[in-house]
């Protein structure tokens, strides 16, 4: 599953994976593709200096990546989190509150931090973790939410790194490459997280075209080989995967609750939601989403405002796994998401799945296989 891409990355197999968990980047980059190590949950450097040194460690000297989250437009700018904070109605934390109350969620204990809080949108945050970040051999930065800054773009290519943006039209995709971008990754409406509202099949061909002679990676509902071949055929030089590989073996969702959610949802289960951050993610749709998305409450505050809004209710939500409100970001592939593997049966599956999609091509056309 060679491409152009790959060659030049020196990867086996064009399967760019995107995952917040260093042993899920780490295991598919030894299997042959690139993991992609996502940077937003650490808003202290040193732990990312920690899981980049664990990263060096468990890569045999093989390629992975960084992806980081610098919005394209600010909702704030130049204002302490806190100062952020006190932006927050009164009337959206009251929501919260009754939404908790309804459903029983406890408190967390006296002094237990509150986890993960998406501060990691905030620009300065990002910039920080790059900072980190280029004391290591990274060979690609993505950046999930548009073009990095200019300074950032000049800032990997003088580190003789690789900056990819993921698009979700036509539009976007040109903005990239004026941009300076590298790789364009055509993120279909399918997938888990930010999308657009383009579905892949029809995205990926446009923007190969609006980009060309650009490299470009397909995302959004790809879970089988024969999609990746798909993929492929439509001008991609590669896949980013993101959802499949939350249900393997070394993730590290540490909520049996929320992977048997996983395993059990259909492809119908999971809503483009603002219930997270504030802008629009594929997530499970669960009761904690309804209540954002009913016309009877409040609504969404914009980015960051909605994240930093609900990151003790979401911490609280996973740590006493509350299970009408328990989810997470994943796309419509869960629907095949449904046995738990490890991250090299995964990949073997899907080369398998590619070489039978490119024997069967190879029939229908009059071809024997090669």
């Amino acid at each position: 599953m060679k491409t152009e891409l790959s060659r030049t990355l020196g990867i086996e197999h064009a399967i760019f994976g995107f995952t917040p968990f260093p042993a899920v980047a780490a295991a598919l980059t030894r299997a042959g593709g690139f993991g992609v190590l996502g940077a937003v949950r650490y808003t202290a450097p040193d732990d990312l200096a920690r899981d980049l040194d664990w990263m060096q460690e468990h890569t045999d000297g093989l390629p992975y990546g960084l992806d980081v989250v610098m919005p394209a437009k600010k909702a704030v700018e130049g204002v302490s989190e806190a100062e952020i904070e006190a932006m927050i109605p009164e009337e959206h934390r009251a929501f919260v509150r009754a939404t908790l109350a309804k459903h029983g969620v406890p408190e967390l204990a006296e002094g237990e931090a509150s986890g993960w809080r998406i501060t990691g949108w905030m620009e300065q945050v990002a910039r920080s973790q790059l900072d980190v970040a280029f004391d290591y051999p990274i060979r690609l930065l993505a950046n999930a939410l548009g073009s990095p800054p200019p300074d950032v773009v000049a800032r990997a290519h003088d580190h003789g790194v690789l900056v990819a943006a993921l698009a979700g039209s036509a539009r976007h995709a040109r903005h990239h490459a004026d941009a300076g971008i590298d790789i364009v990754v055509a993120q279909g409406y399918e997938a888990g997280g930010h999308t657009g509202e383009i579905a892949s099949m029809v995205l990926t061909p446009e923007v190969v075209d609006a980009v060309s002679p650009l490299p470009v990676l397909t995302a959004g509902g790809i879970g089988s080989g024969e999609q990746i071949a798909a993929g492929l055929a439509l001008g991609a030089q590669g896949v980013w995967l993101g959802s499949i590989w939350l249900t393997t073996t070394e993730a590290e969702l540490h909520s049996r609750a929320l992977t048997d959610k996983l395993l059990a949802a259909g492809s119908g289960d999971t809503v483009r939601s603002r219930a997270l951050t504030g802008k629009p993610a594929r997530q499970l749709r669960t009761e904690w989403t309804d209540a954002w998305d009913d016309p009877a409450g409040p609504g969404p505050l914009p980015m960051p405002l909605q994240g930093l809004l609900v990151a003790e209710a979401v911490s609280r939500i996973q740590r006493y796994e509350v299970e009408p409100l328990l989810g997470t970001p994943v796309g419509q592939i869960v629907g095949r998401m449904n046995s738990e593997r490890s991250v090299q049966q995964v990949v073997d599956d899907l080369t398998r799945g590619f070489e039978k999609a490119v024997d069967r091509i190879n029939r229908i056309a009059g071809r024997s296989a090669q």
